[in-house]
């Protein structure tokens, strides 16, 4: 979107988000329009910035400014399949050049690339999806998650959606990461570019990231770095009855570096025996 429109509404928008204005009235199209934009990609609630992420909280002020201006009502997917909700589902399919496959649903005001696979999962509003990433069986995209090109989000993996604060930084997944089986990242947790999440692996802002690839472990929150390798593992932590293990995630190795994400992804599985 180009700059001056983008200032334009979002000089709109938090007008409408100070009270000045009636989002449900002639005021409230400034919302239509965002809402309008983030379908179709011309604008995210995050964004690359240099080597960071810059968050737009107006964007998602919009967001929560759209289910004021809209009431609960009726929706069809064909004969066999009805929805009671106030926004409605995502139809642009043909245009970005996504594919979703029956019964998958992705909320209008979410944008999925060209390539990006569906299959029967959930993509919330505000979520931005880049082009040929994999959403798989009974996966979930919460709402203004930011996921990169080439992302492979196996069966049944939670992505957390972060919509309030506005603020606040939403959950994110770099190009070429993978997500095994059963994972959840949540909290605004960022996963660097190419990392690896061995199948059942949780992160929140709050889960010790142990790299134990050196001499003595090393821990963080909050970020994988690229190319990570990680699993699940437990960490001591001692309560008033007594020291127990605590869940945490285990940096265990490198994705080896490949030009071929394929071919690289393969040999990282089969070289650190890691569940997907």
């Amino acid at each position: 979107m180009e700059q001056h429109a983008a200032s334009r509404l979002r000089e709109a928008i938090e007008r409408l988000a100070r009270g000045e204005g009636d989002a449900r009235g002639e005021a409230g199209t400034a919302v239509d329009e965002v809402i309008a934009a983030l379908d179709d990609g011309r604008l995210r609630a995050a964004e690359p910035d240099g080597a960071g992420w810059r968050v737009n909280p107006w964007v998602k002020q919009a967001i929560l400014l759209y289910f004021r201006r809209r009431d609960v009502a009726w929706m069809k997917a064909g004969e066999a399949l009805a929805f009671y909700d106030k926004l409605p589902l995502k139809r642009n399919y043909d245009r970005t050049g996504a594919r979703c496959v029956p019964p998958g649903v992705a909320r209008y005001g979410s944008y999925l690339g060209r390539g990006v696979i569906l299959m029967p999962g959930y993509v919330n509003i505000g979520a931005y999806v880049d082009d040929e990433t994999m959403i798989d069986t009974w996966a979930t995209v919460g709402s203004c998650a930011q996921i990169g090109k080439g992302v492979h989000i196996s069966g049944g993996v939670g992505i957390g959606g972060v919509l309030e604060p506005p603020q606040a930084t939403p959950v994110i997944v770099e190009d070429g990461a993978f997500v095994g089986s059963r994972c959840i990242v949540v909290e605004g947790v960022r996963v660097g570019r190419e990392a690896v999440l061995g199948a059942g692996v949780v992160l929140t802002a709050s889960t010790p990231v142990v790299d134990v690839r050196g001499e003595t472990p090393a821990i963080s929150k909050g970020f994988v770095p690229e190319r990570a390798v990680v699993i699940p593992g437990t960490t001591p932590k001692r309560f008033p009855a007594g020291e127990f293990g605590t869940p945490c995630a285990l940096i265990i190795g490198t994705r080896s570096a490949s030009t071929d994400r394929k071919v690289s992804l393969e040999k990282t599985l089969r070289e650190y025996d890691v569940a997907v």
